[in-house]
């Protein structure tokens, strides 16, 4: 198995130290020959999705990683990944649009509205969450699952092939969150 971490901005280097801890090969993708590598799933980093999805559209991976993902690819977005998967974003143009969810950006405010909890996380148990100027589900549609709740505001979710979590969970020494999507990867 072999992952592929968006490396455009963004805190991609903490995912790939994760993966290393779980003995599992990955590269950074940070430009369109990056793409002809084989990989079997996708890591989108926590960052500024704005940014994010500006340079995917420069760099012509936009288009190219949309096709991959509504054909099947396993893709996990966390913070800013959440936001350029889903379909609708609150006063913002979608990027991906591949993920039935309505988001809302920078829910809990500035740098200082950060925070860390532990709460529930279907299928895993209780995890740490760290939150860092992040957003939050406000609606998920069809066939989207929610996993994973934070006073009241929906936090991760699942469609299919596609894992969002609103928190980074690279960012804590519990890896289960990226062995869920590990998982995933395994039984496409």
């Amino acid at each position: 198995m072999r992952i592929g971490i968006l490396a455009l901005q963004g805190a991609f280097a903490e995912h790939g130290h994760v993966l290393d801890k779980l003995g599992v090969e990955h590269f950074e993708i940070r430009q369109q020959k990056d793409l002809e590598r084989p990989f079997d799933g996708l890591i989108l980093p926590g960052g500024e999705s704005t940014v994010m999805g500006k340079l995917l559209e420069e760099s012509g991976m936009l288009e190219r990683i949309r096709k991959r993902i509504e054909d099947g690819m396993p893709v996990f977005g966390t913070c800013a990944g959440l936001i350029l998967l889903a379909r609708e974003v609150e006063e913002n143009p979608s990027w991906f649009g591949t993920m039935r969810i309505q988001v809302k950006r920078n829910a809990y405010g500035r740098q200082l509205g950060s925070f860390y909890t532990e709460q529930e996380f279907k299928g895993i148990g209780k995890i740490p969450m760290a939150f860092i100027r992040a957003p939050y589900i406000a609606d998920v549609y069809e066939d989207t699952e929610v996993l994973a709740v934070v006073n009241g505001k929906i936090v991760a979710a699942r469609q299919k092939n596609q894992l969002v979590t609103a928190f980074h969970p690279e960012v804590t020494e519990d890896t289960r969150v990226h062995e869920y999507f590990l998982n995933m990867v395994t039984n496409q």
